[in-house]
């Protein structure tokens, strides 16, 4: 098949994102990830970040938790060259809403939009190895180690109950190890857990697990966006 023609193909179905969920979270970690998902959208057009932001915080939401699955990034399904950009299913949420008082080109092409996919991947690298640098001497214990392996089951109760590529893929048969690769090895589930007040995994649930302006983040900044 001619490249052009793959290329079509595949941006008919043009999908993708990127988000982080930390167990022990810093500011300036969620601050980095989101500026540089929020630079890499901004090259194309600026309506894109702020879209395609609520709509990862939309979709990485576990409404049996009411909490995120994390600090969010940016989500982006069926971009097919047409306004809205938003084609979820919650036309009430703020992906929606924000998405219809954005201006937009009236239509954009697949070039256009497979380099803006394109941009995105790119940038994940630089959004996300800092934060490695950064975090990988931190010395832990027990009970760090304890803690995220009880935040690791909501990442897989997210993919077990809400992923939509996961509940494709065993619906039509597919192959359950692939499918199932990504869920982590080690997870711990705990009746009625509370974390402890006024430590890092009580700022998680606070701050971290409700959506955040993280790209114009200040003190002051409302858990509201």
């Amino acid at each position: 098949m001619q490249p052009n023609k793959v290329k079509a193909l595949l941006l008919r179905g043009s999908r993708g994102g990127a988000d982080l969920t930390p167990y022990y979270p810093f500011f300036e970690d969620a601050i980095h990830f989101h500026t540089v998902l929020k630079q890499a959208c901004d090259a194309h057009h600026p309506a894109y970040y702020p879209v395609f932001k609520r709509w990862c915080d939309e979709y990485f939401y576990l409404e049996h938790r009411q909490e995120t699955r994390g600090i969010g990034g940016i989500f982006f399904d069926y971009q097919n060259g047409q306004a809205p950009l938003y084609r979820g299913s919650n036309l009430e949420d703020a992906s929606a809403l924000c998405s219809n008082q954005l201006s937009l080109p009236v239509q954009r092409t697949w070039d256009e939009i497979f380099t803006f996919s394109k941009s995105c991947s790119e940038a994940f690298l630089t959004a996300y190895i800092p934060i490695v640098e950064r975090r990988q001497s931190i010395a832990y214990g027990e009970h760090q180690r304890n803690f995220q392996t009880y935040r690791r089951e909501r990442y897989v109760e997210f993919n077990l109950v809400h992923d939509r590529g996961t509940l494709f893929g065993l619906q039509i048969n597919g192959r359950n190890e692939s499918i199932l690769m990504s869920l982590p090895p080690l997870v711990r589930w705990e009746y009625g857990y509370q974390v402890e007040p006024k430590t890092p995994g009580a700022e998680l649930y606070e701050t971290f697990l409700k959506p955040q302006d993280w790209a114009n983040w200040t003190s002051n900044t409302s858990s509201k966006v």
